[in-house]
């Protein structure tokens, strides 16, 4: 008995056909799932005209960046200041939870590009490290 499925992955359909086997059947060879029909994406949104540019981190610096979309809540360093691995350098609130974000490495706060109350999205620039 041969099923049909459509499967979505990483935004992608694939229509995907389905053979049950029982142990009295021979097997048979599967096939390549071929990608099902998808409507064309959404015209993009118009930006907002407060949004920040994007930040820039100096050349050969550790970028920490926002893990996933949030608030800012607090920011425990000042740039200039040395901080040690695992130390917290912000606290972001996402999905009603405090996530302290803590330092990959020892180093020196190159750059600060948030501040208490501002939101972020995921990939988005956070702090900078010499």
């Amino acid at each position: 008995m041969t099923r049909k499925f459509i499967i979505n992955v990483n935004g992608k359909s694939y229509d995907v056909e389905v053979t049950e086997v029982s142990d009295n059947q021979p097997k048979v060879e599967s096939q390549v799932a071929v990608p099902a029909p998808v409507s064309a994406p959404a015209a993009p949104k118009a930006s907002v005209k407060n949004e920040q540019p994007a930040a820039n981190a100096p050349a050969g610096a550790v970028k920490i960046t926002a893990p996933m979309p949030g608030t800012i809540l607090k920011v425990n360093v000042e740039q200039g200041q040395s901080i040690k691995k695992g130390q917290v350098v912000l606290i972001l609130e996402a999905m009603k939870m405090e996530n302290e974000i803590v330092a990959p490495s020892d180093g020196v706060i190159a750059s600060i590009n948030v501040s208490r109350g501002s939101k972020v999205n995921a990939g988005e620039l956070m702090v900078s490290m010499a």
